[in-house]
Formats: structure tokens, sequence, C-alpha cells
């Protein structure tokens, strides 16, 4: 694609970037094919080829109005799944792109009160786990007063975490990422994952300074704020990572896919930055998704006593941004599950971090159509490796959503 940046313009450092990406793109529309909003809509804008000319059209003419809400509505319908990156021939990293052009409009054409109160609120409420959960119990009381959008995600009452095993009896050790909302919607994910750690020999590290992975402030045009959660929560690992006279810990496990996609970019997000970029760097190395540990794992002592029959649904960020896709899948087959066909499994669910609060009437119908392939094949229930997905999927009343980590747990025997 030709561009026509200033040398001035290629002064900054985001101008330069936008350029290396648009540079790769070769207008094929192989991306079209794809993308789960232009699939509904049918609209070139909704595509990625089209927000691609949105975006290079807004960064080459700072100076024009040519940022509009129509632009920015845009590029909010976009759900940051990443499938047209898997589909481009060209490796165009389209993720990078949206990043800068999402800041720059909001910079040059601010949106409406009403707009700027709900992200600063879905911040604000989403990021401190016991704000949270306080949060959340709050709307568990008064669960009828909760707008449907919001009370369809919530468990209609307080979640069993269950028991975790002492971790430091093992020599081998990791850490865990909390999370942000995980552990008021579904604290038994990562109490599982303890327990079937357990059985292999492995202990996870508490860090409970770590916070959340600073997606949600990152995705929701918060960079700064995203990028100091990032910095906050290397500050809390660090001193697990680098021990002098003893070997760290060997990984950092997230049982939350799109913490995962998040913590693994660390060191490409803060890599500017002179007093972070080599720890930030050094993280993203060590982070895991849980299915990266149990796939390289002798699974022998991991004996079953039931086998149910599970549809899975792969998340986004698992199986494009993190490119993972078949891994979950591998892993409970060689455990004896019955894995059910799931058609277009590559398709966003619609819950995309805030996007099913956003942009709810979109993610409705993506959720009810991926239900519809989810359940063609009549699993007992639906799996996946993401809360956002699961309390979204969940949201419905239909078939059960649980991450796979837990219908393990409660297999063993």
């Amino acid at each position: 694609m030709q561009t026509h940046f200033t040398e001035q313009d290629l002064e900054q450092p985001h101008i330069r970037e936008a350029e290396r990406v648009l540079r790769t793109c070769v207008h094929c529309g192989f991306c079209n094919a794809t993308c789960p909003t232009y699939q509904l809509l049918g609209d070139e804008r909704d595509g990625p080829r089209g927000r691609i000319y949105l975006m290079k059209q807004m960064l080459e003419n700072p100076e024009d109005d040519v940022v509009t809400e129509e632009t920015r509505l845009h590029l909010d319908r976009c759900l940051t799944c990443r499938n047209c990156e898997t589909t481009c021939p060209s490796g165009v990293e389209y993720h990078k792109l949206l990043d800068i052009g999402r800041a720059e409009i909001e910079r040059r054409a601010p949106r409406p009160a009403a707009e700027r109160a709900l992200r600063f609120g879905l911040r604000k409420a989403l990021v401190e786990p016991a704000r949270f959960q306080a949060l959340l119990k709050l709307g568990q009381t008064f669960r009828p007063l909760v707008p449907g959008t919001l009370r369809d995600k919530m468990p209609p009452a307080p979640v069993d975490a269950g028991s975790r095993p002492e971790g430091r009896r093992h020599e081998r050790q990791m850490l865990i990422l909390e999370g942000c909302v995980q552990p008021g919607l579904s604290p038994n994910t990562n109490a599982a994952t303890a327990r079937v750690l357990d059985r292999l020999g492995i202990g996870l590290t508490p860090a409970p300074e770590a916070g959340c992975c600073g997606a949600i402030d990152y995705h929701l045009n918060a960079q700064d704020a995203g990028r100091a959660r990032m910095r906050a929560n290397i500050d809390a690992w660090w001193p697990h990572i680098d021990k002098e006279g003893e070997a760290g810990v060997e990984a950092i496990v997230q049982t939350a896919s799109g913490c995962g996609a998040m913590v693994k970019e660390y060191g490409e997000v803060l890599a500017d930055d002179p007093d972070y970029a080599d720890k930030a760097a050094r993280i993203s190395a060590l982070a895991k998704d849980l299915v990266e540990i149990l796939r390289d794992e002798d699974l022998e002592p991991l004996t079953l006593r039931e086998h149910k029959r599970l549809a899975f649904h792969c998340p986004c960020t698992l199986q494009h941004a993190q490119k993972l896709g078949g891994s979950v899948d591998t892993v409970l087959a060689r455990l004896g599950f019955s894995l059910t066909p799931v058609q277009d499994a590559h398709l966003c669910c619609g819950s995309a971090g805030t996007y099913s609060v956003t942009q709810p009437e979109l993610a409705t119908e993506l959720r009810d159509n991926k239900l519809d392939a989810l359940e063609a094949g009549d699993p007992e229930v639906i799996v996946t490796a993401n809360i956002g997905c699961q309390t979204h999927l969940n949201g419905a009343g239909r078939t059960p959503v649980r991450h796979w980590i837990e219908i393990v747990d409660e297999a063993l025997a």
C-alpha cells in the first residue's frame, strides 16, 4: 500500500509504525472473508481493509477534518479478534495499526459525554478485583435492578472457589495471574488449575500484588493507564523471577487467554521504556497459557473417572493472538474427552473484552450464531479458555459454559 506521510510526520514513532504496517497491505481483501463484522454487516468499512483505508486517511491528514463520528463508529465496531491476521497472506499486523488509529481518533475527536462515562465506568469497575467483587455482590443482591446487558453476565449467586493445595512443597514453581474479573465471576478456575498442576508436581507461587493485565485500559484507549498496570505487574513478579543464588519461577501462567495475549505483548508495548524494556521482554518470554503447560507435560498422572462430551469454543485471543488453535482440543483428546465438531470455529463469539457492553446488538448476534454452532453436536457442556467468552456465552442461558480446566479437575479420579 502506498503511503503519503511527510518527513515531519515520520519523525513521530507512532506514524513510523503505522507506515510500516500499512506498507505490508496489498489490498487483497482476504481479511474480509473471515471478519465477523463484515459478514454480519456487509459494509467495506466494517471489514479490516476498509478500516485500514479509514485509518490511513486519518493519519495522513493531521490537519484536515477527516475524523468523523462515522469513522469512529467503524473502528469501534471492530472486535480486535485478529482473525484477519490469521487469514492475511502478507502478515499485516492489523491490531497494531488499530491501536494507533483508535488512540488518534480519541485525541482528535472526543466522544460524547455519555460514551466517555461508560468507558470510564468500565475501566474503574472491572480492573480492581476488590472493587469488582464488591460491585458484583451488590448486583447479585439487587439483581432485578441491574440492566439486562450486565445482568446476563453475572452468576446468580456467589461462586465457590474450592480449595487450593499448598504449592510451595514442589520444586517446580510457576506464577499465576489471578486476573481482575475472573476471581469474582469464576474463582474456581484458578483453584482448579492449582489442583491439576499439583498432581503434575507443579506449585503455584502467589503474587497478590499483581493485578489486571492492562488489556481493559489499553483497549479502551487509556493506553497510558494500561502501561502503568503492566509496569506494576512486572514489579510484582520480578522478585520471583530475578533471584540471587536460586532459580526463579519457570513460567507465568494465564488461565484467561485474553490476559495471556496481553502479557505476551508486554515486551513490544514497553519496548521504548528504558526502565522496563528488558524486564518486559523477559516477562513476555515467561508468559504461558495454561494449555502450553499441560501440552508439554506427561499427562499419565491425570487419571479421569468420567469423560463428558464437550464442545470447545476457542477464544480469538487463543487461536489468533497466541496462535494456539487446536492445543486445548489436543490436550482434552489425550485425556479421553469426546469433542463434538464446531462449524466456523474461527469466528468470534462477540465477547471481545468490553465489546459486548459497548456494542451489545452485534455482540448478541455473534453470540447466538456461535452457540448454534457449538450446540449442533449436542454437547453436555461447552468449554472455553477465557472468562470473557465464558460469561458472554453463558448469558444466553442455554448450554452451560465453563473453563476447560474445571471439567478436567472434576473428572480426575
